[in-house]
């Protein structure tokens, strides 16, 4: 009986013990959006204050907005295609509710050959949407996380 009652406490304990750990991963949070053009590629990148549990990427025609459902017309000229990235376990804000990204939310790119604006499209329960609007329908793209700065980078080609 003895033996009974320590393996139940050591399993309650052991649940007590890891649920506050496991609770206790925060969601990465969103601190900058850059761009830049290089040789064959343009890029977006997010500054993050961690990686994101997972990414989603899908070419889409068209955006809208997570919560409401309202359509996003993402800004810039010439627009063919959206590479919608979705971000999960990412913020564009704190626990708090405080912005930790205040810059624009949709956003033309004049200085990039294929990429020709960048807009959030969701930042909702650790949910963060992006869409990149291209002109090139045939191009190619890669997006992948880096750390040391954490970040996700978006990379569409010419």
């Amino acid at each position: 009986m003895n033996r009974r009652l320590v393996a139940v406490l050591v399993a309650v304990l052991a649940v007590f013990t890891i649920a506050p750990m496991a609770s206790a991963q925060s969601t990465a949070t969103l601190s900058d959006i850059r761009t830049g053009q290089h040789n064959g590629f343009s890029r977006v990148v997010l500054d993050l204050s961690g990686l994101p549990t997972e990414y989603r990427v899908s070419e889409v025609t068209g955006v809208s907005h997570c919560a409401s459902g309202n359509p996003i017309t993402v800004a810039g000229p010439g627009i063919q295609e959206i590479l919608a990235v979705t971000l999960i376990g990412a913020a564009a804000h704190d626990d708090n509710g405080n912005l930790t990204y205040t810059g624009s939310r949709n956003f033309a790119t004049p200085g990039l050959s294929n990429i020709r604006g960048v807009a959030l499209t969701c930042d909702f329960e650790a949910t963060l949407g992006v869409a990149v609007g291209y002109s090139n329908p045939y191009s190619w793209h890669r997006v992948f996380t880096l750390t040391s700065p954490n970040r996700l980078v978006i990379d569409v080609g010419l």
